[in-house]
């Protein structure tokens, strides 16, 4: 989530709890102490392009790590006078507005270590995008109202709102989730493929930016990857709309060259496990293998990143990324929430049965990569 937010959030938190105890002192604690656990942001190195996505909401971000972050968070608080005499609230501001941080960025779609040192899985809810409007208006509103008011209760009425959001998002991510099969089963008929939704792999769904009606569905047949957009009004019956298709990239669709040079395949192992073993090759610049979850564009595949690969160099890994290109079209963002956007059928609209099935979960790879040279 973005820095904004994860202050706001580690604020209002400490603002209920210690708000009688600490006043303002509270919620200032609380705001630097969620913002704190992105410190591993700037963990990077030029020799290693894929350090930061190696570490970036890895330790710092996960339960284990809150006690030792709450108290670097409060320590230069108990410099304050006034505040040491406090020390054991202080240190309980630190330690709130700290847990909040992974547990946010736990709801979004990129996932953090929330189970570090225990797990190596990226613990991903897929409930909110990394931007969520309504839900830091709330915050800002409650943290406003509380301090100018002197009242614990509209840092309550933000904190209730935000959780009724994310309980929302889980029931429509639900409403997606029985419709995915409903979906391939659609593509099937549409095309005269015999091959029937059993035969998907695995599968992810992703909000997007803002809102819980449309989302975005990931899924995998044979090695093709599908990528539609389903609005899920919250009074009548889900609509799908028909995206990208990619072909799933693997160890042994790397050249001779990239599988006999060890630290590509190190990095091609790596990557995988950022993106969830979700790849594909970038449409226009082949050269570039990518993320195939997230994308520039809605109706074709643009990675926003990936890596390029040039084996037998001192640094044969490139990180390319488009992120600063991403946009959001107020006026196709507000066709979709109104139900005006073109393209979207019903899922019955080919005769679906709704019986399809899908795994029970789209999994995590973790498994190690071998690269043997061809």
């Amino acid at each position: 989530m973005d820095p904004l937010t994860h202050g706001l959030l580690g604020a209002v938190t400490a603002k209920v709890v210690l708000g009688r105890r600490l006043g303002h002192s509270a919620w200032l604690i609380g705001a630097t102490a969620g913002m704190l656990p992105d410190v591993d942001f700037f963990i990077g190195s030029s020799s290693d392009p894929l350090l930061n996505i190696e570490y970036h909401r890895q330790f710092t971000h996960s339960l284990a790590f809150i006690p030792v972050g709450g108290v670097l968070a409060a320590l230069p608080w108990l410099a304050v006078s006034k505040l040491r005499s406090q020390w054991q609230w202080v240190l309980a501001a630190g330690v709130l507005g700290y847990a909040t941080h992974g547990l946010l960025d736990t709801c979004t779609t990129y996932g953090t270590h929330l189970l570090w040192p225990f797990s190596p899985e990226r613990s991903s809810w897929n409930l909110m995008t990394t931007i969520g409007p309504l839900f830091t208006l709330a915050l800002l509103l409650g943290l406003i109202f509380s301090s100018v008011r002197k009242s614990r209760l509209p840092a309550m009425l933000a904190l209730m709102f935000c959780a009724v959001y994310v309980g929302g998002a889980a029931v429509q991510r639900g409403r997606v989730e029985q419709s995915l099969a409903q979906i391939a089963e659609a593509r099937v008929q549409q095309s005269g493929n015999q091959l029937m939704p059993a035969a998907v792999s695995r599968w992810e769904i992703f909000p997007t930016v803002g809102n819980p009606l449309v989302w975005r569905t990931l899924y995998q047949v044979g090695n093709t990857l599908y990528a539609d957009r389903v609005r899920v009004p919250l009074t009548s019956e889900p609509l799908w709309k028909s995206g990208a298709t990619m072909t799933q990239v693997e160890v042994a669709d790397l050249t001779p060259e990239e599988r006999s040079d060890p630290r590509v395949c190190r990095d091609f192992g790596r990557f995988r496990y950022f993106s969830a073993g979700w790849l594909a090759r970038a449409p226009r610049d082949p050269s570039v293998l990518a993320d195939a979850r997230y994308s520039l564009q809605s109706d074709v595949f643009e990675p926003i990143w990936g890596v390029r690969f040039h084996p037998g160099q001192p640094v044969p890994t490139e990180w390319v990324a488009r992120d600063r290109e991403r946009k959001v079209s107020l006026r196709e963002f507000w066709q979709e929430m109104i139900g005006t956007a073109e393209g979207y059928l019903p899922l019955k609209s080919a005769g679906t049965a709704t019986t399809g099935t899908l795994p029970d979960s789209a999994g995590i790879l973790s498994q190690q990569v071998v690269c043997r040279p061809a």
